[in-house]
């Protein structure tokens, strides 16, 4: 068994996907581990390029997009680490970040996932710890208080704006884009939902590990920077519509019909006051283009909302 191993999904990133690889090398140096990139039919020759210049990875193929989940279980499945580290195509890891969230996690045997700090491009702070949903701040968002009290526990639960991310911290969830999950945590949890295509297995993984007794923690002693939307930016408006399908398929998974029902009405509402709010924004030829497109964005999610969902997905 290896210390570590490493499951990379890449979908149309290659320029992303090779420095992240690149960013490893030297992470990697003395320790036990093994990367696997599960290529989801990329037509930008991602898979080539890690063939011709990181032969020692482990390259597995799909024919066709599986999704994010499904992917990764893949990945998981042909690995042998005695940790397994999902990490998104478009992350860059900083120097001690692997190192440090080991040694954290081998101190720490009640700990299930953890997460690190990641930055944005600019080295901006990312949030990366979230609240479970709730209808209470779902409606905060909903009304974007969690932007007018950012300061407030009350008002900012959903993204926790309230909080640093300067802390050690256990939270009931971690953005999916880079996790260190135990294996002894993952054969009692099991692996990642499968029903979700591309975004809301994060989520549901982490309340699941919460539920079972397992520890999510926060760890900003090592950090990585994640650019975010290397596959997304493809097709943005098509991925937005994806995330919030998702939102729907954990709302009915963890809270039933009646659960999925009430997010159903509060994104009609949400995007309702968008609507509202972009339209007189693209006439008065403010922040045009901008606008432009957050309206197109909502528009043709309450188009998808009236037309293309059906209740009781899972």
């Amino acid at each position: 068994m290896n210390k570590l191993s490493i499951i990379i999904v890449s979908w149309n990133a290659k320029d992303y996907l090779i420095k992240c690889l690149k960013s490893l090398d030297p992470e990697l140096e003395g320790i036990e581990s093994e990367i696997i990139v599960v290529d989801n039919a990329s037509s930008d020759g991602s898979a080539d390029a890690v063939q011709d210049q990181y032969p020692e990875v482990k390259l597995i193929r799909n024919d066709q997009n599986l999704g994010f989940a499904k992917a990764n279980n893949i990945g998981i499945n042909q690995s042998k680490g005695e940790y397994v580290c999902l990490m998104n195509s478009d992350i860059v890891v900083l120097k001690d970040c692997i190192r440090r969230l080991l040694e954290y996690m081998d101190s720490n045997q009640q700990i299930g996932v953890l997460g690190p700090k990641t930055l944005n491009g600019d080295g901006t702070l990312q949030r990366s710890c979230f609240s479970l949903p709730s209808v209470w701040n779902s409606f905060c968002r909903v009304l974007a208080l969690d932007s007018i009290f950012p300061w407030t526990r009350i008002f900012g639960s959903r993204l926790m704006t309230y909080w640093g991310h300067d802390e050690i911290r256990n939270v009931e969830a971690l953005n999916g884009c880079f996790l260190v999950v135990r294996r002894k945590a993952l054969d009692e949890v099991g692996l990642l939902d499968e029903g979700f295509f591309i975004y809301g297995e994060d989520l549901d993984w982490c309340k699941r590990f919460g539920d079972g007794g397992w520890g999510v923690v926060f760890y900003p002693f090592a950090s990585a920077v994640h650019f975010g939307g290397a596959s997304s930016a493809n097709a943005p408006i098509k991925f937005y519509i994806e995330m919030n399908k998702a939102d729907l398929q954990y709302w009915h998974k963890h809270k039933g019909f009646p659960g999925e029902l009430t997010y159903f009405i509060i994104l009609l509402l949400h995007h309702t006051l968008r609507i509202l709010g972009y339209a007189p924004l693209v006439l008065l030829n403010s922040t045009r283009e901008k606008s432009a497109f957050k309206l197109k964005r909502s528009v043709e999610l309450l188009r998808w909302l009236f037309s293309g969902h059906s209740f009781g997905r899972s």
